[in-house]
């Protein structure tokens, strides 16, 4: 009895410790930071699906075919525009700064007489009957209009055709052209969502003067937001393709493709603090390519979905940072109007918004890339964190901007301190402007009057972006507000051009 008592004993502990073995092994790999391969190299778990799909770090990517793809349907576009008279001084730039437009132009302003101007850029043919993607920076005058004559010169045969604009949307910096044809090469598009960092990918345009060219680089960076587009437009949407491909002057609206052949974003911007390429491009992805272009074709417009809430362009962390978020990031609801389809989904001001249909948001300009793709009438899943809890809702994106973004008078008269008006086709006509807003009257002790502004100002632009109305004024000040802005503008009768930085100072609570 003795020895089946201790036989049984020496059984169940012989099982237990198996037993502990294997759930301490399952438990132990499932919690690893590292795995061994079969020849005993232990790598990071991160390396896991790496080695599971047979990669070894010594595979050579060819890119023949994917150039051979491409390049016949990516055209070298021209503008010009003829000379003109100016009864003013004001300028008529483009912009410049770090971050930098890069297209051929040949611009020689003269007190009284603007040269004719040149430039050139490059295009994606998306369709066999001739529809061109492009960037709309390509194609336009330089202030709110379009280039008198746009070329489209094809890579095989060097045929030159005239182009129709189609559409173009200044907030997406995209452009729509088409020339008469049929059977064009045209490139088939890719999915951008899917690409990922370290993928290679090509960018195939007409940089300087030279012919077609393709270089290669890697992905390093999605989602990125520059504030590029803020220089044409008061409502930029931002959400770029970061590379390393090489791109400079003239490959704007050109190809950003991946080994497959296949379009996955248009080539936009540099990283430029000395005017040439420096290490950085970036591209507007395919996925919202796609969407803006074939609203541009069936509508002449972009449809865009709206979600109704205004945030902070200044210290968006400080905030979200009071509202109790201290980790991951967000952005801030500071303004949510009743007419907009975030009230309808019950966001309230002081919500951090923190995820776009599960993808992170970091800023304002992030949401809006994420919301890019997406057309009125569409459901979006927001998450946002409220009281210290994320919270989780649909929102049906609206098809109009709300009320907060378009108040012209009460914020400029809160804002800024003064009486305005919109300039009269007089004005407008005597000094050839496309629009402007005139200061009737200078508030005393308001901004505008320490900013040593005086009655009568007509103001043109706003941190170099054209001001049409008091409405695209109101909405850039409401959106700016928190920062240094820098008017530009002249007095009627008084030669020279006027520039008058204001500080809005602290945010105005809503």
């Amino acid at each position: 009895m003795k020895w089946k008592q201790l036989f049984l004993v020496v059984a169940v502990s012989a099982f237990s410790a198996v037993g502990s073995v294997w759930v301490y092994g399952k438990l132990n790999r499932s919690n690893n930071s590292s795995f061994s391969l079969e020849n005993g190299t232990k790598l990071p778990v991160n390396y896991a699906h790496y080695v599971e799909n047979g990669g070894n770090g010594e595979a050579l990517t060819d890119f023949t075919k994917a150039a051979a793809a491409a390049v016949p349907a990516v055209v070298h576009i021209k503008t010009k525009i003829p000379a003109k008279k100016i009864s003013n001084n004001l300028p008529n730039s483009r912009g410049g700064g770090e971050f930098d437009d890069f297209f051929d132009q040949f611009f020689n302003y003269g007190p009284q007489i603007q040269p004719e101007q040149r430039a050139s850029g490059s295009g994606v043919i998306i369709s066999e009957d001739g529809y061109i993607v492009t960037n709309n920076h390509v194609i336009s005058d330089g202030r709110d209009g379009v280039a008198d004559e746009i070329t489209v010169t094809l890579n095989e045969n060097k045929k030159t055709y005239k182009a129709k604009l189609i559409g173009r949307d200044a907030s997406s910096d995209l452009a729509v052209l088409k020339i008469d044809g049929n059977g064009f090469p045209y490139m088939l598009y890719g999915n951008s969502d899917d690409t990922k960092l370290g993928q290679w990918v090509l960018a195939v345009g007409y940089p300087l003067t030279l012919e077609a060219t393709v270089t290669a680089g890697i992905i390093s960076a999605k989602g990125r937001t520059i504030g590029i587009n803020s220089r044409q437009s008061n409502s930029p949407v931002e959400y770029f393709i970061q590379t390393d491909a090489a791109v400079n002057q003239g490959n704007s609206g050109g190809a950003l493709i991946n080994t497959d052949g296949k379009l996955i974003g248009i080539n936009s911007a540099i990283l430029a603090p000395n005017g040439t390429y420096a290490g950085y491009s970036f591209a507007i992805p395919v996925n919202i390519t796609k969407k803006i272009v074939n609203d541009l074709i069936e509508f002449g417009d972009v449809k865009r979905g709206y979600l109704g809430i205004s945030y902070p362009t200044s210290d968006n962390e400080g905030y979200i940072k009071r509202a109790g978020v201290k980790e991951g990031g967000g952005v801030f609801v500071q303004a949510v109007p009743t007419d907009g389809a975030a009230y309808k989904a019950g966001i309230k001001r002081g919500d951090v918004i923190t995820k776009v249909n599960g993808n992170r948001v970091a800023s304002g300009l992030e949401m809006s890339g994420q919301i890019a793709s997406y057309k009125p009438g569409d459901k979006v899943k927001i998450s946002y964190v409220r009281d210290g809890q994320e919270k989780s809702v649909d929102v049906t994106l609206g098809g109009n901007v709300s009320k907060v973004e378009i108040v012209a008078s009460d914020i400029l008269t809160e804002r800024l301190g003064g009486e305005f008006e919109n300039v009269d086709s007089k004005i407008a006509t005597k000094y050839d402007l496309n629009g402007g807003v005139v200061v009737k009257k200078v508030d005393k002790g308001g901004l505008l009057d320490r900013s040593r502004i005086s009655d009568g100002f007509v103001i043109t632009s706003i941190n170099r972006y054209t001001i049409k109305n008091m409405d695209v004024l109101a909405n850039y000040v409401a959106q700016a507000s928190g920062n240094t802005i820098q008017l530009e503008g002249f007095y009627p009768g008084s030669g020279g051009t006027y520039r008058y930085p204001v500080n809005l100072g602290e945010e105005t609570e809503y």
